[in-house]
């Protein structure tokens, strides 16, 4: 190679490596001492629900792992389009990262305009766990001890029997639009801002039934004020396993899982992403971890980035169909 030929290019490196230096480090290094400061953990929803609390319990161990603390910082609002918004316009640093749900699959359908691309805005990180819904009644009031016999009165007075959500578009009303398209019943869904005035009237026999997360379902499972006739998931869960899944209970094939998982903004450093990974499964490994998830009725999952990517591009095209076939809009 010539003096010519190579002169330019090492002016050009010259220009490339001050520029690097101007802003204080180079990627690669920048890689290397992450985490040099605290971590931003937005969680898109209010405190108080299972994405809370499974946040704030990964994030103190994850925290003891990387050496630096995981700072919860709640941004609910829009069905979490809110927070989802701050995260996809944070820098690409790896010191900001969000929990997100079904959302992340359900707000481009349900919405249709959004200020972010759920899928080119973000980089996955892992999926962290599922909280099963479980279908309950009313003890005292509902004579429905199983599914076959809800199957039944509903076609018996189709556009009669009511069951509760938190809102258009959440899993609770999802794992109720799937219930009664594949048993194909006329029921009658009535939307709440939020769970609690949801159960609330379910207690007060106000409604007939939800398909309610086992998170707040499951004192009131305990106390006997309600009856569980099934749970959504594919397999029965740990934290009610005399309960049968509704594939058991008489709808072959049906299955509503509703899954967390942590994204950070797209163009995050591979070895930043990778770290972050790391820390989040090995968390979801920890004795102490597994024991609150117990309590809120959560089951550890844990993944590499590539295996979110994949069930984030299969829940967007189930749900986008679900979603345009029965015409469902936000509240």
């Amino acid at each position: 190679m010539t003096t010519t030929s190579w002169l330019p290019r090492l002016l050009g490196l010259s220009l490339v490596l001050g520029a690097i230096s101007a802003q204080g480090q180079t990627p690669s290094s920048a890689s290397t001492d992450w985490p040099n400061k605290p971590i931003r953990w937005v969680v898109p929803f209010p405190p108080g629900g299972a994405m809370d609390a499974i946040a704030r319990t990964l994030g103190e161990r994850a925290g003891k792992t990387l050496g630096q603390p995981f700072v919860i910082e709640n941004r609910p609002g829009a069905g979490g389009n809110i927070g989802a918004d701050l995260v996809a316009k944070s820098p690409a640093d790896g010191y900001t990262l969000m929990i997100t749900s079904i959302g992340m699959a359900t707000n481009k359908p349900l919405y249709g305009k959004l200020s972010y691309d759920p899928i080119k805005d973000f980089a996955p990180v892992s999926l962290l766990a599922v909280v099963p819904n479980v279908l309950v009644v009313n003890a005292s009031q509902s004579k429905l001890r199983s599914v076959d016999e809800l199957i039944t009165a509903a076609r018996q007075s189709p556009g009669k029997i009511t069951y509760g959500s938190a809102g258009n578009g959440t899993s609770i009303h999802l794992a109720g639009e799937v219930f009664s398209s594949m048993a194909q019943l006329d029921l009658v869904h009535v939307p709440y801002k939020g769970s609690s005035p949801a159960l609330t009237d379910l207690l007060g026999g106000q409604i007939d039934l939800i398909f309610d997360s086992i998170t707040s379902a499951r004192p009131h499972l305990q106390s006997g004020k309600l009856r569980a006739l099934a749970v959504t998931t594919a397999k029965r869960s740990a934290a009610l396993p005399q309960v049968p899944t509704l594939a058991e209970a008489g709808v072959p094939d049906y299955e509503v899982s509703p899954w967390f998982a942590a994204f950070v903004p797209a163009g995050t450093p591979k070895p930043v992403l990778n770290k972050l990974q790391a820390a989040l499964v090995n968390a979801l490994k920890q004795p102490e971890v597994q024991a609150r998830f117990e309590a809120i009725g959560a089951e550890a999952v844990g993944s590499s980035p590539d295996e979110l990517a994949v069930h984030l591009a299969r829940e967007s095209t189930r749900w986008t169909q679900l979603i345009t076939q029965r015409g469902i809009r936000p509240d």
